[in-house]
């Protein structure tokens, strides 16, 4: 979808309007990654079993518990391996790294659902290049490791 977040600017910095579907987002995310949701599962899922293993008392917070049963939830890949094939397939074309993590997660159908999920995909790709990458995850996804 559209995100649109005005940042209030200190007075001397130039107020940035971020905008995800020309691909501008504020310092903050200059060095963050977007990790695809099968990624947040296997992180959520290593501290669960680390929080298991230390006889904690405490119980996690819904919001970890709800976070990581979304995630089992909407996870498409089973394995670093499948993951890493992913990101590799994608890093190869021109994409930035919210295009990257948002094809992953979303796995659109075909060329005109990734463009409408994704304006910024729009005129930097043929349908035949965005096809051949929506191809790839595709394969990925059915022949997993």
């Amino acid at each position: 979808g559209l995100v649109i977040v005005k940042m209030a600017a200190k007075p001397d910095e130039e107020q940035v309007e971020e905008d995800a579907t020309e691909l501008r987002f504020g310092k903050e995310f200059d060095n963050a990654d977007a990790l695809l949701v099968s990624e947040v599962k296997m992180l959520l899922e290593h501290r669960k079993a680390q929080h298991e293993s230390q006889d904690d008392d405490q119980d996690l917070s819904e919001v970890f518990t709800k976070t990581l049963d979304y995630c089992q939830t909407f996870s498409k890949y089973n394995s670093r391996e499948t993951i890493s094939a992913v990101r590799g397939t994608l890093q190869k074309h021109k994409l930035h790294k919210f295009e990257i993590a948002c094809l992953a997660n979303l796995t659109p159908g075909d060329t005109d659902e990734a463009k409408s999920l994704l304006p910024s995909l729009q005129g930097r790709f043929d349908d035949l290049e965005l096809n051949e990458l929506l191809d790839d995850i595709r394969t990925h996804m059915n022949y997993q490791y």
